[in-house]
């Protein structure tokens, strides 16, 4: 009996209970925060932000209650500490820099979930941003064209530091793509260029109307000069063909598939044109022979 009292009275003991204790109830408040407060936000990307941002605080308030719970017996340990402080820090400095990372990229705007960045040559859509890590769905590699290949990457969030960011969709959701058509010698160029003309603004122009806006705020938030938006056709000759290029804007998701729509139409037109266009390929012309003589 004495042995039970000596237990339930120990000070090691009261103050371990108090730490389970104090712990359960912050963990609880935060997840009771994230389900009835944050989950009222609207706005998908600042939910997700939030949900994160309070699961960061929950752990910080823990620790700091530990502190507060043996803040009696950290007192005379607080030499040693702040040396295996330092020595801790240096051995985990990359973990460090992947939570500055996080904190970075939550508030610096580098990227947010949803977005299409190459980080490293690794390019995907942003499908989770932990303290850590930030995981993509990979895009590319042995699948051409911009199609998941199923791999799954996690790139340190201290990588923002380190290398160049490309964003694909941050402040402006587009593209500019084009698709070249060779046109062989002797066609009508001028029909050819209304041809494909028609076609960039019948596939893409939709895209360029919702750009125009969205290049606007560009230039109200960067210094940055006023840009093309609508398709335009340009053409040179080279030693084979008469090369059209058709430039355009795309939705960053949807330059596959509007590229194949842009190709169609193209090819649609001009088997319509009656022989007045004929598109080139590779040819090779046989100039000469040297003379051979037999002999018997």
């Amino acid at each position: 009996m004495e042995k039970i009292e000596e237990l339930l009275f120990n000070d090691t003991i009261g103050k371990v209970v108090a730490f389970i204790l104090g712990a359960i109830i912050i963990w609880s408040i935060g997840r009771l925060i994230q389900s009835k407060l944050f989950s009222k936000i609207k706005d998908t990307d600042s939910r997700y932000k939030a949900k994160k941002f309070g699961s960061f605080l929950a752990w910080v308030a823990i620790i700091v209650y530990f502190s507060i719970v043996y803040s009696s017996k950290l007192g005379g340990l607080t030499v040693a500490l702040g040396v295996a402080g330092a020595g801790i820090a240096f051995a985990l400095q990359e973990v460090i820099a992947s939570v500055a990372g996080w904190l970075a990229i939550l508030f610096g705007g580098f990227y947010k979930t949803g977005d299409r960045v190459q980080l490293g040559g690794i390019k995907g859509d942003i499908i989770d941003i932990g303290v850590l890590r930030t995981t993509l769905m990979e895009l590319g590699q042995w699948v051409d064209g911009d199609l998941y290949n199923g791999r799954i990457v996690r790139i340190a969030n201290s990588f923002v530091f380190k290398e160049p960011v490309f964003n694909y969709s941050a402040d402006f959701p587009f593209l500019w793509d084009e698709v070249k058509i060779p046109v062989k010698f002797g066609s009508d160029y001028q029909l050819a260029e209304e041809l494909i003309q028609k076609a960039g603004d019948k596939i893409t122009g939709a895209y360029a109307e919702e750009a125009k806006g969205k290049w606007k705020e560009m230039t109200e938030k960067y210094l940055i000069e006023s840009a093309n938006i609508n398709p335009m056709v340009s053409l040179v000759a080279n030693d084979n063909w008469v090369e059209f290029t058709l430039r355009y804007i795309v939705d960053f998701k949807k330059r596959r598939i509007t590229k194949n729509d842009v190709f169609k139409e193209i090819l649609s037109s001009v088997d319509k044109s009656q022989g007045k266009i004929i598109l080139a390929s590779a040819t090779f012309e046989l100039v000469g022979m040297p003379d051979i003589t037999l002999k018997k």
